[in-house]
């Protein structure tokens, strides 16, 4: 699998919908991941990312403005012990939950599937970091409908063993913009991660499309000692 530049993924798509990257930077001392998420209409596009606990929440940036909660208010990460999920919707909870139960990551997401949105049925995408005794894996989800078919659910997990350094992978939720939406498709895209978080936060914001970003998350975790360093980015402010 050809590496692609991260910046000319994002730059010339004006509608990858929600994003998760997931790798080690390049001198291999941190687990990194980011998740942004766009809108097209106003109450999608009404929204900020806000720290709860160790994780973070979407909220409504003019309460008085949020018309349907539902599927746009959700904590996109939270942090279990050793692990760290990040996903595009409430399915956060339901792998939290799954984990401290003794399921495997695949294992709790069979309980769930892509969103009741037709006609897009967005995809629920979903990752996990396990950061443990200066060891690292990780491990990305896609649950989508069958073509746009919402009869079934098609389901699949990617997992990566001691990654390598300056090498992530990339899902979204859309192909790009649509009506309706298509969605992803393939494995997750390899893409390029750097060392430094600010300037890896820059990067993947200014090259988010202007009219529909809308919030940005990132984190730097140090595989050696468990202790992070969080970015968050809001249009809204």
């Amino acid at each position: 699998m050809n590496k692609r530049s991260l910046q000319t993924e994002l730059s010339t798509n004006a509608y990858p919908g929600r994003g998760i990257v997931i790798g080690k930077s390049a001198d291999g001392r941190f687990a990194v991941t980011a998740y942004f998420i766009m809108g097209r209409s106003s109450n999608s596009r009404n929204r900020i990312f806000a720290v709860e606990g160790e994780g973070i929440r979407t909220e409504a940036y003019d309460p008085s403005k949020l018309e349907d909660p539902s599927l746009i208010i959700y904590a996109p990460v939270r942090v279990l012990g050793h692990d760290t999920i990040v996903t595009n919707g409430d399915q956060t909870d339901t792998v939290y939950e799954g984990l401290g139960k003794g399921l495997t990551f695949e294992q709790s997401l069979r309980s769930r599937e892509f969103e009741p949105d037709a006609p897009n049925y967005t995809p629920r995408i979903s990752g996990v970091l396990h950061v443990e005794g200066g060891k690292y894996s990780y491990a990305l989800s896609i649950l989508k409908s069958n073509q746009g078919d919402p009869s079934f659910c098609n389901r699949y997990t990617f997992t990566y063993d001691n990654p390598a350094a300056g090498e992530g992978h990339f899902i979204h939720t859309y192909m790009h913009d649509g009506s309706p939406l298509p969605s992803f498709e393939g494995e997750p895209k390899l893409v390029e991660i750097g060392n430094d978080i600010d300037a890896f936060a820059q990067m993947l914001w200014e090259n988010l499309n202007e009219e529909n970003k809308v919030s940005l998350f990132v984190r730097y975790i140090d595989i050696a000692t468990g202790e992070y360093q969080t970015r968050i980015v809001n249009k809204n402010q």
